[in-house]
């Protein structure tokens, strides 16, 4: 009788050790193993690759600061997914291979420090997060995962299929080209875009964002605007002064950004579309 107990009991120990084992987060999500480790995201709500290729492309011809190259583009959802990756050129190698990766950051920059009522452009952190700012470790803060962003195959990137398309990068690029994206006053994800100037990054991105229609902000952000235009709440601030005491240099408003190529062939900031409300 004693063995057979000892028996009974070894198989509630399995039985119990696999209901524990299906209930854990190795077995939680059945969808995301058959992904390979993609997560769910709010990707349907926002632009897909077609026609974030599309807006970039109009952008690229119509802004033509900088040294108007061809640009990279990356949406990715509120919880930081990526949805789309986009070139305006050819093909992958028209543009700067390295801009990939940095608009993907951008976007994911953006994404991690504006809400639905606080914009902040990745230009606007330019200053902040330089040496002696009181935002400077952001980056160290929160590193990009590289085996997203160097996930092959090559010759996806940029494509519907680019290897960083479901998962999350990580990181963060604080100079000009990335934004916050709003739909009817809330922030639904965000925007990055690389390859040229940040200055033109700013630009491009900008001029993208307003193509999809995703710079629907609420009412609110035109009180605090960050950049002083309630036009243009998260714009990029031209207000860099040489810094008496060295460093990268000082801003009045304290969310500046430096010219770019010395101030030539810079782009108009006070040109670029306004924003909704």
């Amino acid at each position: 009788m004693k063995t057979v107990a000892n028996q009974r009991r070894s198989w509630m120990v399995l039985i119990l050790s696999g209901l524990c084992l299906l209930a854990s987060p190795v077995f939680a999500d059945d969808d995301e193993r058959r992904r390979g480790g993609r997560e769910a995201s709010q990707c349907k709500h926002l632009p897909n690759h077609h026609a974030l290729r599309t807006a970039l492309q109009d952008a690229v011809a119509e802004e033509t600061s900088g040294y108007d190259f061809h640009m990279w583009a990356t949406i990715i959802d509120r919880d930081g997914i990526v949805c789309a990756v986009a070139f305006s050129g050819a093909d992958r190698h028209s543009q700067l291979l390295g801009a990939r990766v940095i608009s993907a950051q951008k976007a994911n920059a953006a994404n991690s420090f504006s809400t639905d009522l606080f914009a902040v452009s990745t230009a606007n952190s330019y200053t902040l997060t330089q040496p002696g700012g009181w935002g400077y470790g952001l980056l160290q803060g929160n590193p990009v995962d590289t085996d997203v962003i160097y996930k092959g195959p090559a010759r996806r990137f940029g494509k519907r299929n680019d290897p960083m398309t479901g998962r999350r990068v990580g990181g963060g690029i604080f100079f000009g080209g990335g934004l916050a994206l709003y739909d009817g006053g809330k922030m639904v994800g965000a925007l990055g875009a690389g390859g040229d100037t940040p200055c033109a990054d700013h630009m491009i991105a900008w001029r993208v964002r307003h193509a999809l229609s995703l710079d629907e902000f609420n009412p609110l952000v035109a009180f605090f605007p960050t950049s002083g235009d309630p036009d243009r709440p998260d714009n990029i601030v031209y207000d860099v002064v040489p810094n008496p005491n060295g460093g990268a240099g000082f801003s009045p408003s304290g969310v500046g950004h430096t010219d770019c190529l010395g101030g030539f062939n810079q782009g108009d900031e006070t040109a670029l579309p306004k924003v909704r409300y």
